[in-house]
């Protein structure tokens, strides 16, 4: 957990004071790379590769639970060496470009400026985050960013809990954005208004199940009538 905290002063038509935001799949466009990187540990590792819906189905919890849901046959010390290697794929070996989707960045250095506190809850690890954050220069965008190896996996609320805590904001003040199902329902297990996003990993059908307040398809296009 990275946390900066600082005394809020919320301008009075934020209807909200922190925004909290998944990160692949809703600000990151990483699904495929997640995708190609799950299929091609898992051959290097002379194991039947899982459908790419089915790891599309799992993306935004944590590896180990992840694992645990696409390899259900093998033992946890063979499911942890297909993280060990997914990981290598992801950071050492496939290449693919993960950008913030279009016109995310300059979105949320506008966010910032009027006020609000961002912060990020993902199924990512703290390495993988960090290292993205670095990348794309946008570390000082957020107050605060939980990942899955520092809590529980999602869609436990502990994540969004802590966050809370560390800012010293109430459940209400919050808004959880996310584009699967597990995102909504932390969400809903942590009294947290949520809205979803159709251009990730699962569709408005899926998503409305949890009662958001919106399904949008285009961020910074959409949200400010919601915030």
């Amino acid at each position: 957990m990275h946390s900066n905290k600082q005394l809020l002063e919320n301008p009075e038509n934020n209807k909200y004071s922190v925004i909290i935001f998944d990160w692949d799949g809703t600000l990151m466009d990483s699904i495929d790379k997640i995708i190609n990187c799950v299929i091609q540990a898992a051959k290097l590792s002379d194991i039947l590769a899982p459908s790419p819906q089915a790891i599309r189905d799992i993306i935004g919890l944590s590896l180990d639970k992840a694992m645990e849901i696409l390899f259900p046959m093998l033992s946890p010390a063979k499911q942890q060496q297909l993280i060990d290697a997914y990981r290598h794929q992801y950071t050492y070996l496939n290449k693919q470009n993960t950008p913030f989707y279009p016109g995310i960045k300059a979105w949320l250095k506008v966010l910032k400026q009027q006020g609000y506190l961002l912060a990020v809850a993902t199924g990512k690890g703290r390495k993988g985050l960090d290292r993205q954050l670095l990348q794309y220069e946008v570390t000082d965008l957020f107050s605060i960013t939980y990942c899955a190896d520092e809590t529980l996996s999602k869609p436990d609320p502990l994540m969004l809990n802590n966050i809370l805590e560390a800012l010293s904001i109430n459940a209400e003040q919050a808004l959880m954005i996310g584009d699967s199902s597990f995102d909504l329902e932390m969400a809903n297990n942590a009294n947290v208004d949520c809205i979803g996003v159709t251009y990730g990993v699962h569709s408005d059908a899926v998503l409305s199940q949890y009662k958001p307040i919106a399904i949008l398809s285009d961020l910074p296009t959409q949200l400010w009538k919601y915030i």
